[in-house]
């Protein structure tokens, strides 16, 4: 009786386990916003370059990146209409600031995974130049990661 009760009991935990419903794996979260180098109107690979992300309560150290082409950022998810991006390329160098203006939009996936934002109307606004000189625009909205919303020109 013991191991009919024991079979079942974990008969009954192995079919309650769910499928891709439980968790976010597969990408169904927001989406970080791809941001690419540009030097003299092509697009390059930059040596190191280290971002700080402001997300209104506090700001994010990303780290630096050695080596990079592009960079993916994650964006601020309250309601607020912009990041602030601060950009190094040297240890003791001065940082840009770039502004990065967006709408949202929310977007259901799934019980395990909820909501997750879409960012429509992306643009860039440069506020401190240095070592950035322009940013240039890519794919104005951001539904996955694939494509280059924003170009930094250094």
């Amino acid at each position: 009786m013991k191991r009919l009760l024991s079979f079942l009991i974990l008969s009954l935990m192995i079919i309650s386990c769910g499928g891709d419903d439980d968790i976010c794996e597969s990408g169904e979260g927001t989406p970080r916003m791809k941001i690419m180098f540009k030097k003299a109107d092509k697009v390059t690979k930059l040596d190191s370059i280290k971002v700080y992300v402001n997300y209104g309560v506090r700001t994010v150290d990303l780290g630096w990146s050695r080596n990079a082409d592009s960079i993916l950022i994650p964006l601020r998810v309250d309601d607020s209409p912009f990041t602030d991006l601060f950009v190094k390329i040297q240890r003791k160098g001065d940082s840009s600031k770039v502004r990065v203006n967006y709408t949202t939009k929310s977007i259901y996936v799934s019980p395990g995974c909820g909501a997750k934002l879409n960012y429509e109307n992306v643009s860039g606004q440069l506020l401190k130049a240095t070592p950035i000189v322009k940013l240039e625009p890519g794919q104005n909205f951001i539904e996955n990661e694939e494509k280059t919303n924003l170009y930094l020109v250094f």
